[in-house]
């Protein structure tokens, strides 16, 4: 573990030896999840590897995090990938149970980009590269999971890479620079599933380039939102062939997936339901919010863990969140935990919705998932089996069953709603757009709050207890949380 920077000062012990109960190093070799995916099963093309790209207005163009990287002792590149993408049609009509055969149908030419961030000391690298399907729903190549788990990423020293994997990305990134990237040329997302399968292939095969010398040894998928709907048609109808990916992270997938091919290629829409095969090759952790379970409904989704499949809903949380702003200049010191805990009690809003948004900790239960996802892969240990949200289809639509300060019960629970300062939902909120995405928060009143936690101790303690159940249950790794209740003057 690479504890060498700033997060170690505030990782508190009782946390550590919580954390060491629950996160042991293997006393057995690898199971087979590790050990199938050798470098003999990878059959994607390779492309060729350009850069690093540099020129235009001088600056990588991504909705990502803002700090300085530096600061962090990472450092940022990019490169072009050019090369000849497949598309895919069926053998068979799709069915639900995602065991999907599918074969190549047409081939055309690209040339995208990969965004890289890499510990700037090659012996900080942990032998990961976590690979993003970078997110296009706002019209731009975003980074969800980077913004999300950046900070469980830097301290364990992963490499990240953003593929520009969709045409709505590779567009707009020339629009925002046409010097930089007058080459990129993206023939529609029927190839989109090639092109990432390419360029996973591209961390393997041109790392000396891509990684500038480190020697990846595990290389993970990772896809938010639109890109996990993407990554669950992958998973069930590519995978099979290329086997790129050692493991996949789904986070905030919906109850389909994304069509395998599309205008102008023929159209191939997934079932309205569809679940992951049950012959995983590659171990997959769906991480889900509120919103994912019922709005979105992937509740008519839901599957039973497996030998390579896990499933955890998360309670308090919605499929966007305040942690989205806020994680964009988090630089791991602290303060923006002390921030996110604040907002509880003063949520922001969003242009044009009509509510509060979700201040939830989804992002503490990603930072974990990386972590649990990658230690499956590397070593066997699955991760822990988390419970379902309770969910009430007794009536004419489902309902979550709620606490008494009208909390969702059941599901992953976090300090914010096991020592709640705030109602948090992944529904109720209105307005137009994206807003329903963007859960709410109703923050208690001072005289709920002062008959909760008459002291501020009392708070800090029922925080603090939440917190190491969070750990020991196999769901928060250690973090800022414990520091910024004692800060926050929350009781009394």
């Amino acid at each position: 573990m690479h504890m060498k920077f700033k997060w170690a000062a505030r990782v508190r012990p009782h946390l550590l030896l919580a954390a060491a109960l629950i996160f042991p190093l293997p006393l057995a070799a690898p199971s087979a999840v590790a050990a199938d995916h050798g470098p003999a099963a990878h059959m994607a093309a390779s492309p060729t590897v350009t850069g690093p790209v540099t020129g235009g207005n001088g600056a990588v163009v991504l909705a990502g995090t803002a700090f300085d990287l530096g600061s962090v002792r990472y450092t940022q590149s990019e490169f072009f990938l050019s090369g000849n993408a497949e598309s895919y049609v069926p053998e068979a009509p799709l069915d639900s149970d995602g065991r999907w055969q599918v074969t190549p149908a047409s081939t055309a030419s690209y040339t995208t980009r990969v965004v890289v961030n890499r510990p700037a000391d090659p012996a900080r690298f942990n032998g990961t590269v976590v690979v993003e399907w970078l997110n296009v729903t706002g019209g731009v190549d975003a980074a969800p999971e980077w913004i999300y788990a950046h900070n469980e990423l830097i301290r364990e020293g992963y490499a990240w890479v953003g593929v520009s994997a969709q045409a709505t990305g590779v567009t707009a990134t020339e629009t925002a620079d046409p010097v930089r990237y007058e080459a990129l040329s993206h023939p529609g997302d029927s190839y989109s599933y090639d092109i990432f399968s390419q360029a996973g292939q591209a961390v393997r095969d041109s790392a000396a380039t891509v990684l500038d010398g480190l020697r990846p040894r595990t290389v993970l998928a990772n896809g938010e939102s639109q890109s996990a709907f993407r990554l669950t048609t992958y998973i069930n109808a590519i995978q099979p062939l290329a086997s790129v990916y050692d493991g996949f992270l789904v986070h905030s997938r919906r109850d389909t997936g994304a069509p395998l091919s599309q205008a102008p290629q023929e159209d191939v829409p997934t079932p309205a339901v569809v679940r992951f095969r049950p012959d995983l090759d590659a171990p997959v952790l769906a991480v889900q919010a509120e919103t994912d379970v019922i709005a979105l409904g992937s509740l008519s989704a839901r599957q039973d863990d497996s030998s390579r499949l896990r499933l955890w809903e998360m309670a308090g949380t919605s499929h966007a969140d305040a942690y989205i702003g806020l994680g964009t200049v988090d630089d791991g010191s602290g303060a923006v935990g002390l921030q996110g805990l604040n907002a509880m009690l003063s949520p922001p809003t969003r242009p044009g919705c009509g509510s509060p948004i979700n201040t939830g900790q989804a992002h503490y239960v990603l930072d974990t998932a990386e972590f649990a996802l990658n230690r499956w892969v590397t070593t066997g240990v699955p991760p822990a089996r988390a419970p379902r949200l309770e969910v009430d289809t007794s009536g004419s639509a489902p309902a979550f069953v709620l606490d008494a300060h009208g909390n969702a019960e059941g599901g992953i629970r976090t300090p914010s709603v096991d020592a709640p300062v705030a109602t948090l939902s992944g529904l109720g909120q209105s307005g137009a757009s994206f807003c329903f995405l963007f859960g709410t928060t109703i923050p208690f009143t001072a005289e709920k709050l002062s008959a909760l936690y008459p002291t501020g101790a009392v708070f800090v303690r029922q925080w603090t207890a939440a917190t190491v159940d969070g750990v020991v249950a196999g769901f928060i790794r250690p973090a800022e949380l414990i520091g910024a209740a004692r800060q926050s003057g929350i009781g009394g």
